[in-house]
């Protein structure tokens, strides 16, 4: 069994469902309205956990009725939340999310809590780092408390997973030497590198370019078409499987959070673990919502 701790974003979703998306200086009818858990941290949390990782958090919610819901469904999930801080004078993250017919969302986010911790919270939590075989972060929590969090993991020969999203351009070099698995799709590939990631050839020269930056190994997703993957000397693009999609919302998130549930740590079994994580992510854009839309191990396997 992984020990994974993931250093990241907890969010009250709200889902519109419409027939499409709206355009500027526009209202339209929606048809469908929901709340769920979110947040790319926590979904990638249950991901794990549901995928048999024993799962720690490292984060923040406000002292909020959302927040108290968020913490309870992480502890439902058997998730040590022993790492977040419960914040007096924030409100726990929220996301907005429309999802239109043909399954494809547009996310509104608002941080709150989840940008009111850092490193310091991140150090009164180095046990958990340090006993972990993967730390997992995002970007939608300060980059200053991922990397000293990405620092404590390489001290103790923890090995780190960076989803570099939402995108940014200008990530610090003290954030990418201690990463060691880096797992962009194509737009957040393109924001890195600035090569436009649209195909095998394409995914290879912007993986060249984080490699240079000392990351070991390189996921690029590609949503329908799979993960391309380029480690070691080796690159494949493995293949997606093939399901209508009717919310892509935490498709990612669960790609990630089962692939450090499987994933060894010398990396040998790395294109069973994507294989894995890609029927994951199929099963999770067949649902509704973010983490109610998560398989369990029995269902991937």
């Amino acid at each position: 069994m992984n020990k994974a701790t993931i250093v990241g974003s907890i969010n009250l979703d709200t889902n519109l469902r419409v027939h499409r998306m709206v355009k500027p200086g526009e209202t339209i009818h929606g048809k469908e309205h929901y709340t769920a858990a979110g947040g790319k941290g926590a979904n990638q949390a249950v991901a794990a956990a549901r995928s048999g990782s024993q799962t720690r958090f490292i984060g923040a919610v406000g002292k909020d009725t959302a927040g108290k819901q968020m913490l309870d469904l992480l502890k439902e999930e058997k998730i040590d939340t022993s790492g977040v801080e419960i914040i007096e004078n924030e409100g726990t993250g929220q996301a907005f999310i429309t999802i239109d017919d043909n399954g494809e969302n547009s996310i509104m986010f608002y941080a709150g809590a989840n940008y009111a911790f850092g490193p310091e919270e991140v150090v009164k939590n180095s046990d958990l780092i340090k006993t972990s075989d993967f730390v997992i972060a995002q970007l939608e929590t300060p980059i200053e408390a991922t990397t000293k969090a990405f620092e404590i993991a390489r001290q103790a020969d923890v090995k780190t997973i960076l989803n570099p999203a939402p995108g940014e351009s200008d990530l610090p070099k003290e954030l990418l030497q201690v990463t060691d698995i880096i797992v962009p799709n194509e737009t957040e590939a393109e924001t890195i590198t600035g090569v436009h990631v649209k195909d095998e050839d394409s995914a290879k020269k912007a993986a060249a370019k984080l490699h240079e930056l000392g990351i070991e190994v390189v996921i690029i997703t590609f949503g329908a078409k799979g993960a391309f993957y380029d480690y070691n000397g080796h690159s494949e693009l493995v293949p997606a499987f093939k399901e209508k999609a009717v919310d892509t919302t935490a498709a990612g998130d669960t790609f990630i959070g089962t692939m450090s549930s499987l994933l060894k740590k010398d990396f040998s079994n790395l294109k069973e673990a994507i294989l894995y994580s890609n029927k994951a992510s199929s099963l999770t854009i067949q649902r509704f919502g973010a983490q109610p839309s998560i398989p369990y191990k029995n269902e991937i396997i």
